[in-house]
């Protein structure tokens, strides 16, 4: 005769805890699938959208994402890279730097599946029609000679303090984006493919970023003056900022 058939007080005790466990273990997938996004986690957005050429509105990042978000996204496992502030540095307003593309493409993975968004990187086009408020112009050659173009281009170039500073430490945007202008080059979903035209994003060898110029760097490339640039100067750091399309 069994334990259970001795005591059956036994056997009621068991039969309560397997059904309590099974209960809240149905309430806790309940609550997991109940739950709904972490509004808390969305970034602060820009005042006004960015109205484009063509008329379409697209909704910025007010500052470039910074190390405290960034981390929050390798604490939950989804971000590989885990970066580390100095100790003069506040993790909540330095920027996340020392991003490749495809750590990019793990954060906005991540932060629209937590927030239910639609958050991406601009396009080229999109970065350069923002910043163009805040960028300064073409300097004015220092050789008129044609041979010498590149001189000009040598000398005037890379007027951008490459220094990584606070959040809001650069100019404004008129519609409330800042530090475009700044020593942070953010990487943008343009692909550059050279030569080669029509090539599928997800086999694209290098990407644009924005900045003082447009360049174009290595998915793979975290630091910049380690890993070269494709086009233009190299960047003093890399970064990102989100962008989604304003509905309405």
């Amino acid at each position: 005769m069994t334990a259970a058939l001795r005591h059956p007080g036994l056997s009621r005790t068991v039969l309560q805890f397997v059904v309590l466990a099974l209960l809240a273990a149905v309430l806790a997938g309940v609550a997991l699938f109940q739950r709904g996004p972490d509004l808390t986690l969305l970034p602060e957005m820009s005042d006004r959208p960015v109205i484009l050429p063509d008329g379409k509105a697209i909704l910025v990042q007010r500052h470039e994402v910074t190390l405290a978000e960034w981390n929050r996204c390798v604490a939950e496992g989804a971000c590989h890279l885990e970066l580390r502030a100095r100790p003069d540095q506040d993790p909540a307003i330095i920027p996340a730097t020392g991003l490749s593309y495809v750590d990019a493409l793990e954060y906005i993975d991540w932060i629209n599946g937590a927030t239910g968004q639609s958050f991406r990187l601009p396009t080229a086009k999109e970065w350069s029609f923002m910043a163009a408020a805040v960028l300064p112009k073409e300097p004015d050659p220092i050789f008129t000679d044609p041979s010498l173009t590149w001189a000009s281009a040598y000398l005037t170039e890379g007027l951008t303090p490459r220094t990584l500073r606070p959040q809001g430490s650069f100019s404004t945007s008129p519609e409330g984006i800042a530090d475009l202008d700044g020593s942070v080059w953010e990487w943008t979903q343009e692909c550059y493919a050279g030569a080669a035209e029509g090539v599928d994003r997800n086999r694209c060898p290098a990407f644009f970023v924005g900045g003082e110029h447009l360049a174009a760097m290595s998915y793979l490339v975290r630091d910049p003056a380690r890993g070269g640039c494709a086009v233009g100067s190299p960047p003093a750091h890399l970064g990102m900022r989100l962008v989604s399309d304003a509905v309405g």
